[in-house]
């Protein structure tokens, strides 16, 4: 199994660490580093000041969102960030949300499904250097009765497939991400509950598409935190799942809360999200169990997100993001080593 690092959101308070923090994860033989966006940061800048700063770690977008970019936009960035780092860059994908994708990029949240659908088929077309043209129902390149042609990409990537990833929650999704991407990214994972909530309809979509799970990157995000209090660990996550669990999102379509439900937080998962969209964000946070939050993080000494390792491992997992938690920089380097250290212990080095 391989680890990964998720800088998340740039902006978040962090900055000047994070490229120390990157800058380790990539002296450490971590395997890539993700930046995320949503309505602040965007992922291509960050990734292309990390890429710069680095020698051998691969940069990823967790995610570049649908609604912000044409596809054939995407496509270009792909390629010149795959140009410009050497051949290590990942595309992830994701279609946002319904809050974000209507009230910041005006792009009605509709057939998120078949948008993705598309999206990918122009990207993967487009970065492919063939002369682009599609008919589908959201995109009809070039646009009928008017001046467009044709045309093909100018940039050659560094590599002739730059591995395309989906940020999937929802069993249709899930089997979709299966069937056209390369690889899953999940968040709030359980390794308890990860065949139900997420192979199995990896697997569907991946035998759909007549292949195995042989090759595709099953790639999770957890937050790491060192330490021996777990309660006090499990503490610093509560408004972190409350935010998910209770606020991402309408009260219909909120996935993170629907995800919590499929693990078996039915009630919890509702009492969270009521307080949350009532205001009462600390209640939220009390509200979410402790246990929920030990099954999506990893928490406590060494040897403990050892054994958390091997499970996830013995789950599916390919490779493990970890986000590492800290108040400080040297915290977060000391979370940052101990992945390395349990991933040995653990024996998936």
């Amino acid at each position: 199994m391989r680890l990964g690092i998720n800088l998340g959101y740039w902006g978040a308070g962090m900055d000047g660490d994070n490229l120390a923090v990157a800058q380790e994860a990539d002296r450490l033989g971590y395997d890539v580093c993700w930046a995320a966006e949503a309505y602040g940061s965007d992922a291509p800048t960050v990734l292309s000041w990390v890429a710069a700063k680095t020698e051998r770690i691969d940069v990823g977008s967790a995610i570049m969102q649908i609604p912000a970019r044409q596809p054939a936009m995407t496509a270009m960035t792909a390629a010149t960030l795959d140009s410009l780092s050497g051949g290590r860059f990942r595309l992830g994908l994701g279609v946002s949300g319904p809050q974000v994708s209507e009230g910041w990029y005006g792009v009605k949240f509709d057939k998120p499904l078949a948008r993705t659908r598309e999206y990918v088929e122009i990207v993967r077309k487009a970065m492919s250097r063939e002369r682009l043209t599609y008919e589908g129902e959201h995109w009809t390149l070039p646009l009928p009765d008017g001046p467009g042609k044709p045309i093909k990409l100018t940039v050659h990537p560094q590599r002739e497939h730059i591995p395309l990833y989906i940020a999937a929650i929802g069993p249709k999704n899930l089997e979709q991400t299966g069937e056209i991407a390369d690889g899953a990214l999940l968040i709030f994972p359980s390794a308890e509950h990860l065949e139900e909530t997420a192979l199995r309809p990896l697997r569907a979509g991946r035998e759909k598409a007549g292949l195995t799970m042989e090759g595709f990157d099953v790639h999770p995000t957890l937050p790491l935190a060192l330490g021996d209090d777990i309660d006090a660990l499990a503490d610093i996550f509560r408004p972190y799942t409350a935010l998910y669990v209770g606020g991402m999102g309408s009260r219909k379509q909120n996935f993170y809360n629907q995800l919590a439900q499929r693990m078996g937080y039915e009630k919890q998962a509702a009492e969270i999200q009521d307080k949350y969209l009532a205001g009462d964000k600390t209640g939220a946070a009390a509200a979410v169990p402790r246990q929920l939050i030990d099954q999506t993080t990893l928490l406590g000494s060494v040897e403990r997100i050892a054994d958390r390792m091997k499970a996830y491992a013995e789950a599916g997992v390919t490779t493990l993001t970890i986000a590492p938690a800290g108040f400080t920089l040297d915290e977060r380097l000391a979370a940052l080593r101990a992945g390395t250290e349990a991933l040995e212990r653990a024996g998936l080095a």
